[in-house]
């Protein structure tokens, strides 16, 4: 079985690697402004959005992105994945793939601080004000994202830990791929309530609330450029438009916090 799940695992990652390279030649083909590709952790996608269309804008430089798992976005960048620059949400797997020579370590540069909510439906019945509160008999099914790869549900299962009542709601959980899924699960009813990312749910129609971060490990978000990258110049670009002082505002507005500033 577990040799089975891990050729399931290598299916999963040459397919994403395929699947970046017809991106990229299609973009190529399209036009002669310059594309990038760029990797990025799944509560990145709204903020990510707006930054990459501004970019665009003022530059000319097209940025196509990947969302997704942190820890299934580098396997794939390991592994030789066309990308350009890769952000993640935990500044760890950058380090690691700066360790392994797969990125550029002087391009390394945090650009955010991430939180964790309890988010459930406008119309759910369940009161849910804190993590404690999932052990109630009311709630059968709990998303978070998978801990094995996402830093977001790494963090949900350390603020369970921390609380308590991990080893009462680990039957009641279920696994996302990433942060997004694990919030759809809840979107849709399939769960009852879901641990997930502030930014997204700062973009949802449900009800949350914070998650204490003394809880869990901080959630640093870091990026940096892919060696060997063909658009090295206008990853780098990209780079320093998210970190500059005159897109925080953005980032906030996602419900980030900037490096050096302290969370409200």
């Amino acid at each position: 079985m577990r040799d089975s799940l891990q050729k399931r695992t290598l299916c999963l990652l040459l397919a994403g690697c395929l699947l970046f390279t017809a991106v990229v030649t299609a973009c190529g083909a399209s036009g002669s402004a310059p594309t990038i590709t760029v990797s990025a952790a799944s509560d990145l996608t709204f903020a990510f959005q707006e930054l990459g269309k501004r970019f665009e804008e003022e530059t000319g430089t097209k940025v196509v992105f990947n969302f997704g798992s942190t820890g299934q976005l580098a396997q794939q960048v390991e592994n030789g994945a066309p990308v350009d620059l890769f952000a993640a949400a935990d500044q760890s797997y950058v380090d690691d793939l700066i360790r392994k020579g797969k990125l550029i370590a002087e391009t390394k540069a945090l650009y955010a601080r991430g939180f964790l909510t309890l988010w459930r439906r406008q119309e759910s019945d369940l009161r849910l004000e804190r993590l404690e509160d999932l052990t109630q008999p009311g709630v059968k099914r709990i998303a978070i994202a998978n801990p094995d790869h996402a830093p977001y549900g790494i963090a949900a299962r350390e603020a369970m830990q921390a609380t308590g009542v991990w080893d009462a709601v680990r039957p009641k959980l279920v696994y996302g791929e990433n942060i997004r899924q694990a919030l759809q699960f809840a979107e849709t009813g399939n769960v009852d309530v879901a641990i997930v990312a502030l930014s997204l749910s700062i973009q949802s129609k449900g009800a949350w609330v914070r998650v204490p971060e003394s809880l869990h490990r901080p959630l640093d978000q870091a990026l940096a450029v892919i060696k060997g990258s063909k658009r090295e110049r206008e990853a780098r670009a990209f780079a320093s438009f998210v970190t500059s002082a005159e897109r925080r505002e953005i980032m906030r507005r996602y419900g980030f916090v900037p490096p050096g500033e302290s969370p409200q």
